[in-house]
Order: C-alpha cells, then structure tokens, then sequence
C-alpha cells in the first residue's frame, strides 16, 4: 500500500475550496450589478428621471467631486439618486420651494475632466427669508441641455391645486 506524499494530502481540497471561494464572490458580484441595474432601470421606467451629475461647490471629499445619478421631479422636490448605489431613496431633496438658478455655464478647467462635453452646469440655491436671492451657490447640477430645458420648465412651473404660501 501506497502512503500519499506530505504535499499531496491537502491540495484537492484547498482547490476545492478556493473555487468555491471564488464562485461565491462571482456570485455577489453578479447580484450587486444586477441589484444597480434594476434600481435604474425602475427610477427610468417610472419617468420622471432625468440623467444628471450634482456638486457641492468648496465641498469636501465626495461632496465637492462631481457624482453621476438621476434626478427624479416630484410635485415639490427634485430628489437626486446617485447611479451607483443600492439605496432605494434619494440621497438629495431639492425643495422647489425658493429655489432660485443663480447662472449657468459650460464646464470649464477641472471640470472637463469629470463630465461630459455635452452639458451645461447650473449654479442653484435658494432665496432668503427676507426673497432676496442667495448670494452663493448651495448646489451645482450639470446636464444635457433638453434636460435643463426640463428642469427649468418644472421650476417655473405649479402642479394644479397647488398653493404656494408667499
């Protein structure tokens, strides 16, 4: 009778094993990418949902970088979910209510690195207590020109019934 090698013993299950390990990790990669395709394809298919890519200007870390996600109208709020994200609520709440575009341009200098050359950035904020508009910037959106054609017409707009207190 044979007795195996001391380098033999273990190696059909180690492989085993870390196949297994490997086709676990396949496994919950694949489900987080269709997990982020489907949320996006329901925040489409609901309408809506513009694509659009939102800054904090002088922010820090990731709220000063400019994040892709979808911007979805509501009757009162723009809610803005980042595309590569599981959760199912926006992250964002643009509150209709006072908002005011404090100007608009063309991506320019650092920007260029991190949106497309196809869209226009939009300066918002909203207007003080007293009505007077904001001096700076609380948010910058930059998008496609049809969708700030979008945005612009739900911002100067008023679902019907709808009574603004003044």
């Amino acid at each position: 009778m044979e007795r195996p090698l001391p380098a033999q013993v273990g190696t059909g299950s180690w492989l085993e094993s870390a196949q297994w390990v490997f086709f676990a990790l396949l496994f919950v990669f694949l489900a987080v990418v269709l997990a982020v395709t489907v949320r996006r394809w329901v925040l489409v298919q609901r309408g809506g949902a513009v694509e659009c890519y939102l800054r904090t200007p002088g922010g820090r870390g990731r709220r000063g970088s400019w994040r892709i996600g979808f911007g979805r109208y509501g009757t009162e709020n723009l809610g803005w979910f980042p595309i590569f994200s599981l959760r199912p609520r926006p992250t964002v709440f643009l509150s209709r209510r006072g908002l005011v575009v404090l100007g608009r341009r063309v991506p320019s200098g650092e920007d260029t690195e991190h949106l497309p050359t196809d869209v226009t950035v939009v300066r918002i904020g909203w207007a003080a207590e007293d009505g007077s508009d904001p001096r700076d910037a609380v948010y910058e959106i930059a998008m496609s020109e049809s969708a700030l054609t979008g945005f612009l017409s739900w911002l100067e707009s008023m679902p019907p019934g709808t009574q603004w207190e003044a």
